[in-house]
C-alpha cells in the first residue's frame, strides 16, 4: 500500500506464535493491493478502470461494499466526496497516471471532469457497472477497511486485545497487561515533523486523521493540497488543516475523516453535528493552530484538549501507543 503497517498484541500462553499472526496479517494486506491498489496494472481496480463506458465487472464482495460505501458518502455530502476523483488526481499531480505537479490547463480539467461522478456506477448483483468511463481510487478509505479485516482476523484467532494501525488508520481494542487503555496521539498538523496534540484512550474505536500538511504543491504562491472536492474539480481552498475521527468501524472513520476535511470548517463542522460524529477540527490561524471537538468526541474520550500552540507541544506518544497521522 505504499506505507507501513503495525500490530501490538498482548498474548496468551494458548494464543499464536509471532510468525502466524504477521502472516495472516500480511496475507489480508496483500489481498488489499491486490484488490485496490492504483499502483498496480494488475490489480482489481485498475482493470475496472481500463473499462470503456457502459461495462461491468464481476467483483468480490468487499469491492462492492467499499463502493457502495463510497456512493452512501458522496449522497451525504452532496457529491463532494466522491471515489471517481482519479481523473483529477492524476491532471493536478497526485495520482498514479500523474506527469508532474501543476495547475492543469482549464480545457484539459474540463475534460477530465466529464469523467468524474458517483451517478456513472451502479451496482447489477456480483457485477460493479460504470455508465461514463470514470476511474475508481480508493485511498480514501482501503487502509481503514484493512484494519477491520486485521481486527476481525485477529479476534477469529483468539486475540482480543491489540493496537492495529495501516498507513496511519488505527483501531485499539482490549486493555494492554497492565490494564490500561491502548494510547493514541492526535498528530498536530504539521509538515516538518511528527507532534502530538492530544493522547486519547481508546477501546473498540478505529481512529482516522485527515490533513493536507504533507501531500501539496506551491504555485505562484497559491497552496494546493491532494484532498479534492468533487463538485469543484479542483484541491479544496480553506482554512481547515485536519480532522480526526473516531467510529466503531475503521472503514467509517476514514471515510468521514476525508469528508469532512473536503466540507471545509463549517460546512463539515455542521455535518460532523448533524450526524453525531465523534470528531476533532484542526484549523489554521496565523502562524498556529484552533482546535474544536464535538460533542460526541468529547463523550467517547472523556474531554477534549485546547487549541494546541505551535510553541508548546504535547506529550508524545508512550510504549503501548499509536500515532494518527495524515493519509492520502
Amino acid at each position: 500500500m505504499g506505507s507501513s503497517y503495525t500490530v501490538q498484541y498482548v498474548r496468551t500462553p494458548q494464543g499464536p506464535a509471532p510468525t502466524q499472526v504477521q502472516q495472516a496479517v500480511e496475507s489480508i494486506l496483500q489481498g488489499i493491493d491486490q484488490r485496490f491498489s492504483t499502483y498496480r496494472s494488475d490489480s482489481l481496480v485498475e482493470h475496472f478502470n481500463q473499462l470503456p463506458a457502459n461495462s461491468c465487472q464481476t467483483l468480490p464482495a468487499d469491492f462492492l461494499q467499499l463502493a457502495q460505501t463510497g456512493e452512501t458518502l458522496s449522497r451525504q455530502s452532496n457529491g463532494a466526496f466522491d471515489l471517481t476523483v482519479e481523473p483529477l488526481l492524476d491532471l493536478w499531480g497526485f495520482g498514479p497516471q500523474s506527469r508532474g505537479e501543476k495547475v492543469p490547463d482549464p480545457n484539459a480539467l474540463a475534460q477530465a471532469r466529464q469523467r468524474v461522478g458517483h451517478a456513472n456506477l451502479s451496482i447489477r448483483g456480483e457485477q460493479l457497472c460504470k455508465q461514463a468511463a470514470v476511474e475508481l481510487d480508493f485511498n480514501s478509505i482501503a487502509a481503514g477497511h484493512a484494519v477491520d479485516l486485521i481486527v476481525e482476523r485477529l479476534q477469529a484467532m483468539g486475540i482480543h486485545s491489540f493496537l492495529v494501525e495501516a498507513t496511519g488508520e488505527l483501531k485499539a481494542v482490549g486493555r494492554k497487561p497492565d490494564g490500561s487503555a491502548w494510547q493514541i496521539a492526535l498528530e498536530l498538523p504539521r509538515d516538518d515533523r511528527q507532534i502530538a496534540h492530544q493522547v486519547i484512550p481508546v477501546d473498540g474505536y478505529g481512529v482516522s486523521t485527515s490533513g493536507d500538511y504533507r501531500n501539496y504543491f506551491e504555485e505562484n504562491g497559491q497552496r494546493y493540497s491532494h484532498t479534492f472536492d468533487a463538485r469543484l474539480g479542483r484541491p479544496v481552498a480553506h482554512t481547515l488543516a485536519s480532522v480526526t475521527v473516531i467510529e466503531h468501524s475503521a472503514l467509517l472513520a476514514d471515510g468521514y475523516s476525508t469528508l469532512l476535511l473536503i466540507l471545509g470548517p463549517e460546512q463539515g463542522w455542521d455535518f460532523a453535528l448533524a450526524h453525531q460524529l465523534a470528531a476533532v477540527f484542526v484549523t489554521r490561524a496565523g502562524t498556529g493552530f484552533v482546535s474544536r471537538c464535538t460533542p460526541a468526541f468529547e463523550q467517547a474520550v472523556g474531554g477534549c484538549q485546547g487549541s494546541p500552540s505551535p510553541a508548546t507541544p504535547a506529550p508524545t506518544p508512550t510504549v503501548g501507543a499509536g500515532v494518527a497521522g495524515e493519509k492520502d
